[in-house]
């Protein structure tokens, strides 16, 4: 089938879920239509299924801000008639699946009916959908959608607490494909950062308020009291000023490695002994499943989705948001050598369960179950 692919195109979690489920579609044979503004950052090849149509945002004097939402639901029109789409699949609620909901009203006009599939991603839900000035729209857009996905069981049941909800939501987690996200022998890397053989722990994230990276630097100033390790932060964002603070503060500058946003995150994780992920919030959890296809357990909070992953005493460990006592005293038993193998081994285990191979095909399951219904509708 022809599927068209709106997403944000960024580092952030529904940008390259959507895009690694365009990639794995393609690569079933579907051709695969992006529209967004800018190309996603993961999709820096080529392939002959998959398509890509730029976003063109104009400014004009007459408008303060350009009405981006308007000029996306325009070119959605544009790529559904041209390249005759069977099915919109957007990511991310704001404004993504309004601008679907406009494109489809106009194509309705016209003879043409594109069933729209919205995925919920997290924050779209838990923090700008609640937003006064967007919590109608979001709600209207959700109901009027022709399938609507969550990324987890714990985003669906906030959904249908904070919104008037009167249709149905599928679950479907997020996924990966385990012949990227795999341990590699990296063991130069590992050396160069760890010359002492010191454990290396790491957290990986946007570097806003809701990741509570603080807690990742307090966690590990208590472990490496203990453990002799070092503490890579892969990303970026608002709060990277503050946290660069907090350890000259501490002083344990000379352990703490600031990395930036990475591409081939996987080689990091290949040479980490330990994954921290202490959200205050998280609809799923997608990096540190990535951590945990490369063989590192995982100490997090118990927020959200984190539970539906992490797996108590197995996988790692979960924590009351903002006990970094309680996650300091998990990291030092997950990393003693006696214990970190059969951690090592759990999470992998774990991870293989939400291998592309297994969770692409619900996807593909829902999209017929869709497109069988809006074809009834239409006759």
């Amino acid at each position: 089938m022809k599927i068209g692919i709106v997403c944000y195109p960024t580092f952030g979690g529904s940008g390259v879920v959507a895009t690694e489920l365009g990639k794995a579609l393609a690569e079933l044979g579907n051709p695969i239509h992006f529209i967004t503004y800018s190309q996603p950052h993961r999709l820096d090849f080529f392939h002959e299924n998959i398509f890509y149509h730029e976003v063109t945002v104009k400014s004009y004097p007459l408008f303060e801000f350009a009405p981006y939402e308007v000029i996306l639901a325009s070119k959605i029109v544009d790529v559904v008639k041209h390249e005759k789409l069977d099915l919109l699949h957007v990511h991310y609620a704001i404004p993504h699946a309004s601008a679907a909901f406009m494109a489809r009203e106009i194509l309705k006009t016209q003879g043409i009916y594109i069933p729209i599939i919205t995925t919920l991603h997290g924050t779209d839900i838990t923090l700008v959908g609640k937003d006064p000035s967007f919590a109608p729209v979001v709600a209207f857009c959700i109901n009027q959608s022709d399938g609507v996905t969550a990324v987890s069981e714990d985003l669906k049941k906030d959904t249908f607490e904070h919104f008037d909800i009167h249709r149905e939501i599928e679950a479907i987690p997020n996924f990966i494909d385990v012949s990227r996200f795999r341990k590699q022998k990296k063991d130069h890397f590992k050396k160069a950062i760890c010359p002492n053989d010191e454990k290396l722990i790491v957290h990986t994230s946007n570097f806003r308020k809701v990741k509570r990276v603080e807690d990742v630097v307090s966690v590990f100033n208590i472990v490496r009291q203990t453990v002799p390790s070092k503490l890579l932060l892969v990303g970026d964002g608002p709060e990277r000023v503050l946290i660069e603070g907090m350890c000259r503060e501490l002083g344990i500058c000379n352990d703490v490695r600031f990395l930036g946003k990475l591409d081939a995150v996987e080689e990091v994780l290949s040479v980490a002994d330990l994954f921290i992920m202490p959200s205050e919030k998280e609809s799923f959890g997608l990096a540190a499943l990535e951590a945990m296809a490369c063989e590192v357990p995982v100490i997090s909070s118990n927020a959200g989705g984190l539970p539906e992953l992490n797996i108590q005493g197995k996988t790692g460990f979960l924590s009351n948001v903002g006990d970094v006592k309680e996650m300091a005293k998990n990291a030092i038993f997950i990393l003693d050598n006696a214990n970190l193998q059969e951690f090592r081994k759990n999470a992998l285990e774990r991870a293989k369960e939400f291998d592309s191979n297994h969770i692409v095909p619900k996807y593909l399951e829902y999209y017929q179950q869709v497109l069988d219904k809006s074809h009834s509708f239409v006759k």
